[in-house]
């Protein structure tokens, strides 16, 4: 794997590290000379077969339940202990319930809303609470958040409304660090992937025809790959375009220009 980026001497904390964009990204920032803090949820075994390239004394392998709060607030003591220093964030980890339609029993709908708002909202926020007042301490650092198109156009199955929703949340609070703390030397940038090659596309896909009726919808029809994805989260964690903090990066082969 050819390095997109020099991130010699960075340390990284990813969260999702263990299957789709998450671990291709993991091996990308390894290559690219990282010590990577990999954040999973159960699945361990993904984790580690996404960091196997990385050397030992470049990888930390953290479980956390991210609906659990306190889980997150360790998650980042451990990450910052390792190294005593946390140069980058990359707030990754996401849920998606295909169930949370508005023909859902209530008590359902309230059940998909609470966890998609809690993982992927409230967890990486706390995040990134940390990492602010951590690189104001430390002279600096960067953010980069996973969202989607979804947060800009809405979703095509009404059941991931919740899934959207929360992508607009976190893209917003990214972008609000990203204006409050640009002088204080901290970046913040966020990813806006359109139809990734994951396993949770694969299975929204089936909810909508199956793959080829996405792929025809796709002005390239192609998917994105995750290892793309993995080079520009690289790119934007070495630092090289800082005035591009607070922009949002369309990925999506051209299905959806703004």
């Amino acid at each position: 794997m050819v390095p997109i980026a020099d991130l010699q001497g960075k340390t990284v904390l990813l969260t999702g590290a263990s299957k789709g964009i998450g671990a291709a990204t993991a091996a990308v920032l390894g290559a690219a000379g990282a010590r990577v803090v990999a954040h999973y949820g159960g699945d361990r075994a993904g984790a580690e077969a996404a960091t196997a390239a990385i050397p030992d004394d470049r990888k930390l392998l953290v479980a956390a339940d991210l609906g659990d709060l306190a889980a997150v607030e360790a998650l980042w003591d451990a990450a910052e202990a390792w190294h005593g220093r946390i140069d980058v964030l990359v707030n990754n980890a996401a849920v998606m319930d295909f169930t949370g339609g508005v023909d859902a029993p209530l008590a359902h709908w309230d059940a998909v809303w609470d966890q998609a708002l809690m993982v992927n909202v409230q967890a990486p926020a706390r995040l990134m609470r940390r990492a602010v007042r951590h690189f104001l301490a430390t002279g600096g650092g960067s953010i980069v958040t996973m969202s989607s198109w979804a947060a800009q156009r809405g979703v095509t199955n009404p059941a991931t409304m919740a899934y959207g929703a929360s992508k607009a949340a976190v893209r917003a609070a990214t972008q609000s660090i990203a204006r409050a703390y640009a002088k204080d030397g901290i970046l913040a940038y966020v990813i806006a992937p359109g139809v990734v090659r994951t396993r949770l596309s694969e299975q929204f896909a089936a909810t909508q025809g199956g793959e080829a009726q996405i792929s025809a919808n796709l002005a390239s029809g192609e998917w994105v790959s995750p290892a793309e994805l993995g080079r520009l989260v690289a790119f934007l964690a070495s630092g090289a375009v800082p005035q591009l903090s607070g922009a949002t990066l369309d990925v999506n082969g051209a299905s959806y220009i703004r």
